[in-house]
Order: structure tokens, then C-alpha cells, then sequence
């Protein structure tokens, strides 16, 4: 017999974009929060946690995509925070990030954090975290490596998909993102700003390259293949992710992905993550 749906997670983005990413799940059956990155300040962190009502003391594991600075600059601060607010917590990551990272080296000199490493023995890695099992999938960046992550709670049959920093939507990725019920999906240039924009050419192609960041139109085409499918049903809430502010706006890939839900006729809603306040979705 299959397990009522019960909604129980909430996606908090703190910040998303170039200059700082920091993202919490929530598991509100018993208010268990997963940090996902923290590339902000501790004062930002905090102040984001309070302006989504998340009570960072819930925070019982961290997880790191990779070791990209705006993904970690903030650890350090953070865990000292957090230390202070009695808060113990489990970070994990692959040894390779770890080893790539001195924000992660900074963090784990505190008492309070133990370290799990994950994708050790294969690029797929599924971990129990109280109520909440995470898999983490391999994406495509120039990093040491890179994850995205898919949740499951164990006490319903509630699933949620974050995938960012990535040039490309693998495999692996196109399986995560089945049957979800909250998306989080990169969404980060307008190839025609970004190209006739000012950054230097070399710094344009690894943008582009399968090894740099999804443009709208290609988190697009992952929402239209996700929509196509059967796993496709069950999402109500899409997230745009790590929106550059040289080269894109926030209105484009609302326009984007809108358009593709729009067509489907789907209940999804679109939500746009900002780099200088929080949303939550859930």
C-alpha cells in the first residue's frame, strides 16, 4: 500500500546568484533544516533565516555542492555562530571539495562539526539523515567536483530536487528531478546578454561550455523533458537558481520556464531566487 502524500518540505532560498548561495530544506513534520552551501555572511544567514521564519538552531547537516567560494566563503563565520548557539551539526561533501576547500578546512576546526564524506565509492550516494534520505548526483562544473541533491522523506512520499552550478543536465540529474514535488533548477545567462555582454571571451565560453552554467533556454528544455514524462506530475513548485545579474534578469527565466508550464497547461508555479533576499517555497 502506497504512503499518503503529506507536504512536509519547504525550500528556503537565503541567497542565489554570483555573489553568495546559501539554501535550506526544511522538514516540517519535525522541523529538521538541511543547510545546503554557505556562501554568505553570518549576518546575511541569519537574517535571512529570520525573514523565512527558520530557526538556524534546527540545522542538523550541512551539505556542499562544491568548493566555488560563493558557495562557501561564509562556512567559517556560520559554524562559529551556530557553535555558539549550542548547535552541533554533520557536514558532508566529497573528500575531493573538502580537500579543494580552505572555507571547508576553516569550518571543521570547530568542536561542533563532524564530517561524512559522500560520493566515495561511485558518483551516486544516498545517505539517512534522521527523517530525510539524500541522494547526491554527479552534475558538470569546472570544481574539483560538484553535486546536486534529491530529497525523500521517510514519513510521506514528499521528494525534493536541487540542481545548480552545472553547464549541463545529465543523466543522473534527468533522474532526480522525476517525481519531485519542489525543483530547484539553474537558470543562470541569456546567452544573447551574455555574449554581447562585457566579460572577456574566454570567461563566456566556460559559461557556456558543458562544464560552466545552464542558460534559460537550457532549463527550459530540462522543464519541457521533465513535463513530458510521467515524473513530471507531480511538480507544483520550480525554483530558478543562480540568476547572474550581468547576464540575465530576473523577469527571462520567468518568461521561460513560464512558458513552458503555460503550454503543458501545468499547475506548477514558477518562483525566481534572488541574490539580496529570500523565498520560500512549499
Amino acid at each position: 500500500m502506497s504512503r499518503k502524500v503529506h507536504r512536509v518540505f519547504k525550500l528556503h532560498i537565503l541567497a542565489s546568484g554570483s555573489k553568495g548561495n546559501a539554501a535550506i530544506v526544511e522538514e516540517t513534520a519535525n522541523g529538521q533544516c538541511i543547510l545546503i552551501d554557505c556562501g554568505i555572511s553570518k549576518r546575511d544567514f541569519l537574517a535571512r533565516c529570520d525573514e523565512v521564519s527558520v530557526n538556524p538552531a534546527n540545522i542538523s547537516d550541512v551539505l556542499i555542492t562544491h568548493e566555488h567560494t560563493d558557495h562557501t566563503k561564509g562556512l567559517g563565520v556560520v559554524t562559529r555562530g551556530l557553535e555558539k548557539m549550542g548547535v552541533a551539526f554533520t557536514m558532508r561533501t566529497s573528500m575531493k571539495i573538502r580537500n579543494a576547500s580552505p572555507d571547508i578546512a576553516d569550518a571543521l576546526k570547530s568542536e561542533n562539526v563532524d564530517f561524512c564524506a559522500i560520493g566515495t565509492d561511485q558518483s551516486n550516494d544516498t545517505q539517512r539523515l534522521l527523517d530525510v534520505e539524500v541522494k547526491a548526483f554527479q552534475t558538470s562544473h569546472d570544481a574539483a567536483q560538484s553535486f546536486g541533491f534529491r530529497f525523500e522523506s521517510m514519513l510521506s512520499s514528499d521528494t525534493l530536487a536541487y540542481l545548480t552550478d552545472t553547464g549541463m543536465v545529465n543523466d543522473e540529474a534527468k533522474q532526480a528531478l522525476q517525481f519531485a514535488r519542489i525543483v530547484a533548477l539553474e537558470s543562470n545567462h541569456d546567452i544573447d546578454m551574455l555574449m554581447n555582454g562585457p566579460y572577456p571571451y574566454p570567461l563566456k565560453r566556460r559559461i557556456l561550455s558543458e562544464r560552466g552554467h545552464l542558460s534559460n533556454e537550457q532549463a527550459a528544455c530540462a522543464l519541457d523533458e521533465l513535463l513530458s514524462s510521467l515524473g513530471g506530475h507531480t511538480l507544483e513548485h520550480l525554483v530558478a537558481m543562480h540568476i547572474s545579474q550581468e547576464n540575465n534578469t530576473y523577469d527571462k527565466p520567468l518568461a521561460h520556464l513560464g512558458e513552458v508550464v503555460e503550454r503543458f497547461s501545468h499547475k506548477a508555479s514558477v518562483n525566481v531566487s534572488h541574490q539580496l533576499h529570500a523565498i520560500s517555497v512549499g
